[in-house]
Order: structure tokens, then sequence, then C-alpha cells
């Protein structure tokens, strides 16, 4: 799929329900950024005889059975991830600092959570378990690269537009179908964020919300 394709009927239907604004816009993940995921993921995995082989910012190829070292294939992976988000989305635990950070925040900015969440069913259950931490902001979900959501959301609104997200797939997507926007790469994970390889063009790469925040605040007082 080209970083560039244009978001589904679905995701464009979501984003027109959003309020307009002017004010400054943060798009935000949520998997891995706001709620733990690669922690609540080894612990599946396990339960199942499971094991990642690398610290690696991919599925397929990178799942294996401890006991065999057999890799698991694509559709092995897909109906794995299927059955992790149903079982643990009512349930992620908060990554430290997000709820403090984007509450000051979203004085300044409006702020919208971005993830590639499968199973319609789950997008409720993941904005009960958000509002339970005090994060009421929209959820819009998506699949695959985020470049062209990123681009509608950010139509018609405030700048700067800054874009969080721990995948670079989707860091790289957002800076072709949006190259003025603000790239902060966030892992929560201090394993897979040592891990990864320099992407151009970022502004920050982080696990820390009292830095990331302050990073933010910096592109608003430089303007």
């Amino acid at each position: 799929m080209s970083t560039l394709a244009a978001p589904g009927r679905g995701v464009l239907d979501q984003i027109a329900l959003l309020p307009r604004s002017t004010r400054p816009l943060i798009i935000c993940d949520v998997d891995e950024v706001v709620l733990h995921m690669i922690l609540h993921l080894e612990e599946f995995l396990a339960a199942r005889g499971l094991v990642f082989i690398a610290y690696s910012y991919r599925l397929t190829g990178n799942i294996a059975e401890e006991a065999s070292g057999r890799l698991l294939g694509a559709d092995e992976v897909h109906r794995l991830v299927q059955g992790f988000f149903e079982d643990i989305s009512d349930r992620q635990t908060i990554v430290d600092g997000a709820v403090p950070a984007l509450t000051r925040l979203s004085e300044t900015f409006e702020i919208v959570f971005l993830t590639n969440l499968p199973g319609v069913a789950n997008k409720p259950l993941r904005e009960k378990l958000l509002a339970a931490h005090g994060l009421t902001f929209p959820v819009v979900t998506n699949s695959g690269p985020k470049g062209g959501a990123v681009a509608a959301l950010s139509a018609g609104r405030g700048q700067p537009v800054v874009f969080i997200d721990d995948s670079p797939q989707n860091l790289q997507s957002v800076a072709q179908a949006l190259p003025s926007a603000r790239l902060i790469q966030f892992v929560a994970d201090p394993r897979f964020r040592q891990a990864l390889d320099p992407l151009p063009g970022l502004d920050l790469v982080s696990g820390d919300w009292l830095e990331t925040e302050a990073h933010i605040r910096t592109m608003i007082t430089s303007r």
C-alpha cells in the first residue's frame, strides 16, 4: 500500500463528525504511546508459547514458537493480533505521564487520537478506557499508513500540526502526505525504542511524556 494512500470512507466519516477548530493540533497514536501495548503483547504471546525474536517494529517474521523456533506466517500473525486486541482493549495500562501531559497540552492544542485498532467493537472499549483515565479526546480508528488520515484531519485547522506515533511506517507516511507536520516518535518500551533505526525529519524520539510535552511547547513559543 502506498504511504500516500487516501483514507477510507469510514475514516473520512469519523473525521467529518469532529468539531472544527483553528487551534494548533496534536494527532496522537494510542498503542505504545498512551497505552502500553508491547508489555501486554509479550504476556499474550508467552501464554501461547510464543516470543518475539527481536526488538523490531514488525510482527510478521518476528514472532516464533518458543519451543521449536518456527516463525509464524502472515495469516497466523493477523489472527493473533486480532485476538490480542479483542482480549486487551478494555484493560491496557496507561503510559506514565501521558494523562497529565496531554491534559495540560489540551489547554493550547486540539487533541485527536488516531489509532490503528482492528475490530469495530473495540473502538468503544478503547474510548471507555481512555475516558476512565480522563482522556476524553476524540478517537479516530484507521487502517494502514496514517498519512492520508493526518492530512484529512489537519485540513482547515490551525498550525502547527504535531503527529505522535511509535511506528516508523506511520511517521514516514505522514512526512510524505503532510510535509509541514512536526513528527515525534514516541515508544514507551525502552528496548524497542533503543533498537529503532534513525528516521530523517523527526523533531524528537522519546519515551518520556515530560520531555515530549516540553518539546511540543517549544513549537508554540518559537513561532
